[in-house]
């Protein structure tokens, strides 16, 4: 377990967080849900005891669904928490969004049913440090 606090905000900077620790473990989840609310081929989530969030900001707005609850940036979009009723112990913060990421790896890969078939392969393409080579358009 990894102690806090630890920090982090939303895209636009409009909501800023703070978590108590400890960090209990970092999930890799290819669920269709984190998939549709990020956009992204899988979310790595961050684990914490109910009752360690502090908004230092705005706070974000939730969406109900499932009957799980997950909050986001009004203004940027960005996911920030989730939150399961039928774990009422637990929530969750977006690992991404904390302002180092970097301390909390994910241990595990969950809903891996879910998972993209092109999303196993993605180590295993070629890294650039920036953008691209875009193709030839002509």
């Amino acid at each position: 377990m990894i102690e806090g606090p630890f920090e982090g905000s939303c895209l636009c900077g409009a909501i800023r967080y703070r978590v108590g620790g400890p960090a209990l473990q970092t999930s890799y989840c290819h669920c269709l849900d984190c998939r549709k609310a990020s956009g992204a081929p899988a979310v790595a989530w961050t684990f914490f005891k109910t009752g360690s969030l502090q908004w230092l900001l705005e706070s974000p707005k939730v969406l109900i669904h499932a009957e799980r609850e997950r909050s986001f940036c009004g203004n940027c979009g960005t996911p920030l928490m989730f939150f399961d009723p039928s774990l009422p112990e637990l929530f969750e913060v977006n690992t991404c969004t904390f302002d180092d990421p970097s301390v909390h790896p994910p241990t595990d890969q969950c809903w891996v049913d879910d998972e993209i078939p092109w999303a196993r392969h993605l180590a295993g393409l070629p890294r650039f440090e920036f953008t691209s080579p875009l193709p030839d358009l002509d």
